[in-house]
């Protein structure tokens, strides 16, 4: 049986946004409903990839939303999560796509590139007309970064780039390449690169095999004596804050995202909940163990928006620090995903069928929970900001 999604606010909190923001909420949600749910389980059956929804997401400026300038929308950082909300709700996968574009492609260029990069690269991006990845974790370094083996090294005006990326969403897909590596001439500092994916030397290949985020592309990235020119050095990235701030952009988008999610598991089984009858011809949603994971739910994802829409608002003002955002991805993934698990279990058996699409949400924020920062990692950051004592 199709369960349309209805929306979830308990709180009133729709009354906390303002109407650009509920606007262009309400814009991705058409789109989300319009274009993904009636595609989404196919695809995920299928472990493609929509890439022909890449052009009509461009249009309606969800690529690099947040920046100001070449072409991007220019939303403020609410409006930009909103649509990570909407667009997660849809699938993880999409929302990943549309986050690596945006927070750690486009973000990068934006903040660290010289003029001239930002001319070239971020309008075709904005446009969707070049795709980007962001090359960080190594197949030896997920959780410490720091440790990469990928090398740049000097050589007269052009650098030359060996290692390997591993766990790279839209690697195999993308023109351009963020790839971040130690240069050897500069005490090994890490630098961040733009690396065209045609060059010789460089190669993707698609990571198969899994059982979550299988609507997104999921690449390793091989670099054999990649030469590039000096001018695809980004001049202002120094040392490893630079691609964590990038990875502090992403977060955000994340912590929205789980929201999105969350609230398509809840509502799915509230609704099964009212329809679904054992015990006397009532629903199950008359029984207290299943009000019971109702209440639970809709509390954790109250509390969850309210956390997101606050570091949000302090975003907007530059306020928002590194441990805030942390603080949200840690609660608002694993909120999702125990949402997800106690949807599925008030569905049964059904609970596993594509039919409905929590199972595919579990399976998602398995791989949402780990990436970009596992809860772990999160957790020594919030203690590392409370404390004063770095436990890593």
């Amino acid at each position: 049986m199709a369960i349309k999604f209805r929306g979830v606010d308990f709180l009133e909190f729709d009354s906390l946004l303002t109407d650009e923001e509920r606007l262009v909420r309400d814009t991705t949600r058409k789109f989300i409903e319009d274009n993904l749910i009636p595609i989404i389980e196919e695809c995920n059956r299928a472990g493609r990839f929509p890439s022909e929804l890449v052009k009509p997401m461009a249009d309606l400026g969800f690529y690099g939303a947040s920046l100001k300038g070449y072409g991007c929308a220019g939303m403020s950082n609410v409006e930009y999560g909103l649509v990570m909300q909407e667009l997660e709700r849809g699938d993880s996968g999409i929302r990943s796509f549309v986050s690596v574009h945006s927070s750690l492609a486009m973000y990068p260029i934006y903040a660290f590139g010289s003029d001239e990069q930002k001319q070239t690269w971020l309008p075709v991006m904005q446009r969707g007309e070049k795709i980007g990845c962001f090359g960080l974790t190594e197949p030896d370094f997920g959780s410490n970064p720091g440790g990469m083996r990928t090398r740049a090294k000097k050589s007269g005006k052009e650098y030359i780039l060996n290692g390997e990326k591993m766990w790279i969403t839209s690697g195999s897909i993308s023109d351009v390449a963020i790839i971040w590596a130690k240069v050897e001439d500069e005490d090994n500092k890490i630098r961040g690169f733009l690396v065209e994916t045609d060059r010789p030397g460089f190669r993707a290949e698609d990571i198969h095999g899994k059982w979550s985020l299988r609507a997104s592309v999921t690449s390793s990235l091989s670099m054999q004596d990649v030469r590039i020119p000096e001018s695809n050095l980004l001049p202002k990235t120094g040392g490893l804050k630079s691609p964590l701030m990038c990875l502090s952009q992403a977060r955000y988008g994340i912590a929205w995202g789980g929201i999105g999610a969350a609230m398509a598991c809840y509502d799915c089984a509230l609704q099964y909940s009212l329809f679904r009858k054992q015990f006397r011809d009532q629903p199950i949603a008359s029984h207290q163990l299943v009000q019971q994971k109702l209440a639970w739910m809709i509390s954790e994802i109250t509390k969850g928006q309210l956390l997101i829409l606050q570091v949000g608002r302090l975003k907007d003002k530059d306020k928002a620090a590194p441990q805030h955002i942390s603080m949200a991805k840690r609660n608002n993934v694993w909120m999702a995903l125990e949402c997800a698990r106690m949807a599925r279990d008030i569905l049964g058996a059904n609970g596993v069928a594509d039919e409905y699409p929590i199972f595919r949400h579990m399976a998602n924020l398995e791989s949402v929970k780990t990436y970009e920062g596992t809860h772990d990692i999160h957790t020594l950051i919030i203690g590392q900001s409370v404390t004063g004592i770095d436990a890593f």
